[in-house]
């Protein structure tokens, strides 16, 4: 009966998600995997419909991307016309090495500003964070939602795989950033790989400032979001991707979408995660 009754909710709230209603807001963070020919099955190349199927299907208002290379982007552009995206490769500020891009839907949403920063010491150009291994940054959005002209920020970001000091400083930068940008108080979302656990020390102050939307959701779901094509099973429960808020009056929902699209197993190693966000 329980089971029923569980069903029966997310079912309510997917078709709630889905109406577009005016005062919610759908935000989804998605680790896409980059684009390497040594993925040999899940190539980008024989996945890719994949990814568009599952925007098609999730209809996120507002979403951040991760690992993500230019020639992905402009796929989904081109796939995808309704979405519009901004950010830089992590390596030259330009278009070299992953982006960690924003899309929004051009149809609900407006992008009004926009930049990116390097998870370092010297975040204003491209530079190596602490101990990390790669090149890191966060791009940030403000936004206007165009059915109800209530604004937003959206943060999109990675953290570092292997230093643990990047992560640490890292996300105290993304913290620290949060809150000085935001001097108006306006809702803010934070998507993102964090490369760590929901139980690791380094969530601690992002804790104080933001609510993980997994944890505070009405109804919601604890799904390893990394699976590494399979490698790891549902028991792992393997938490790495997150979606932080602050300033919304409810979340209604959060799942991982673990479903298969366009006849291919997974979309990318990581689910996507997705949130269904109330506006005050």
């Amino acid at each position: 009966m329980k089971r029923i009754v569980l069903f029966a909710t997310v079912a309510s709230l997917f078709f709630i998600a889905s109406c577009s209603d005016s005062n919610q807001l759908t935000v989804m963070s998605y680790n896409i995997r980059y684009d390497t020919p040594k993925d040999g099955e899940n190539a980008w190349d024989l996945r890719k419909q994949a990814t568009i199927a599952m925007l098609a299907d999730v209809k996120p208002d507002v979403f951040g991307v991760q690992e993500a290379l230019s020639n992905q982007l402009d796929y989904i552009s081109a796939e995808a016309p309704d979405y519009k995206n901004v950010g830089v490769g992590r390596d030259d500020g330009i278009s070299k090495g992953e982006h960690m891009s924003i899309f929004w839907n051009a149809r609900t949403v407006e992008m009004v500003d926009w930049g990116t920063y390097w998870l370092s010491e010297t975040p204003d150009v491209p530079s190596y964070g602490w101990d990390a291994a790669c090149r890191r940054t966060a791009t940030w959005a403000l936004m206007k939602d165009k059915r109800n002209g209530k604004m937003f920020f959206f943060v999109n970001t990675h953290l570092d795989h292997k230093g643990v000091e990047a992560r640490k400083n890292g996300l105290q930068l993304l913290v620290d950033s949060i809150a000085s940008m935001n001097p108006d108080g306006y809702p803010m979302v934070l998507t993102g790989d964090f490369n760590v656990l929901p139980d690791d020390e380094c969530l601690t102050d992002l804790d104080k400032q933001m609510e993980s939307a997994r944890k505070i959701a009405k109804v919601s779901d604890d799904k390893s979001s990394y699976h590494g094509w399979g490698t790891r099973t549902p028991e792992e429960k393997y938490v790495i991707d997150y979606i932080y808020v602050s300033g919304f009056a409810s979340v209604p929902l959060f799942y991982t979408d673990d479903k298969p699209y366009a006849e291919r197993q997974y979309v990318s190693d990581h689910y996507p995660i997705v949130s269904v966000l109330e506006y005050k």
